[in-house]
């Protein structure tokens, strides 16, 4: 079961990568609250599915190189292809964009070399941090106008565009030094052999 290559995490990954950019296309084509708040929930729904497919190959021994290989890919064409969309939208700089995308396009192609000599890169924890960040500001980001959060005397406005541009910034930080640690730990393994 652990080999099959069509389980349940794997198809869950795959549909993270498939509906995500039709979503946004569509989402986005017609900027609003109401479309920038359904765009948020979508791109929240599937980075939810990052989560529970990690979950469930494990909990189910379903884990296979394939989804290995798969779902850290995922997360980079999800929020890679949400970053781009808002670039026309003006909710983001493109040279943070340009900056993110080339770190994960390098240390992807770092990992595939990795592979082909029998190198191990492994995630690190500071790069799933910087998933999570990465995710949450996309979510600010496509929230983008202000709302009032709370009830009645505690409601208190919210600018979405505000808080996903920190949290973009904080994760392009992280971004930039995870790829920065991925280099050094391959030359590292590399001068070793």
């Amino acid at each position: 079961m652990a080999n099959t290559l069509w389980n349940l995490p794997n198809i869950l990954t795959l549909s993270r990568i498939t509906v995500a950019p039709v979503v946004f296309i569509i989402l986005l084509y017609r900027p609003g609250p109401l479309v920038s708040f359904l765009a948020a929930l979508m791109f929240a729904l599937a980075a939810i599915t990052d989560f529970l497919d990690g979950y469930l190959a494990r909990r189910l021994n379903m884990i296979t190189p394939f989804g290995k290989f798969l779902d850290p890919l995922a997360d980079k064409i999800l929020v890679g292809v949400a970053l781009i969309m808002l670039i026309p939208l003006e909710r983001v700089q493109p040279v943070v964009v340009a900056l993110i995308i080339g770190r994960e396009l390098l240390v992807t192609g770092l990992r595939v070399y990795a592979i082909n000599e029998q190198m191990s890169i492994e995630t690190s924890l500071l790069a799933k941090y910087k998933t999570t960040f990465q995710i949450v500001a996309v979510i600010g980001l496509l929230l983008h106008y202000t709302y009032d959060l709370g009830m009645g005397v505690m409601a208190f406005p919210v600018d979405f565009q505000a808080v996903g541009t920190l949290l973009l910034y904080i994760a392009l930080g992280i971004t930039l030094w995870t790829g920065i640690d991925y280099f050094y730990g391959f030359f590292k393994q590399a001068f070793k052999k």
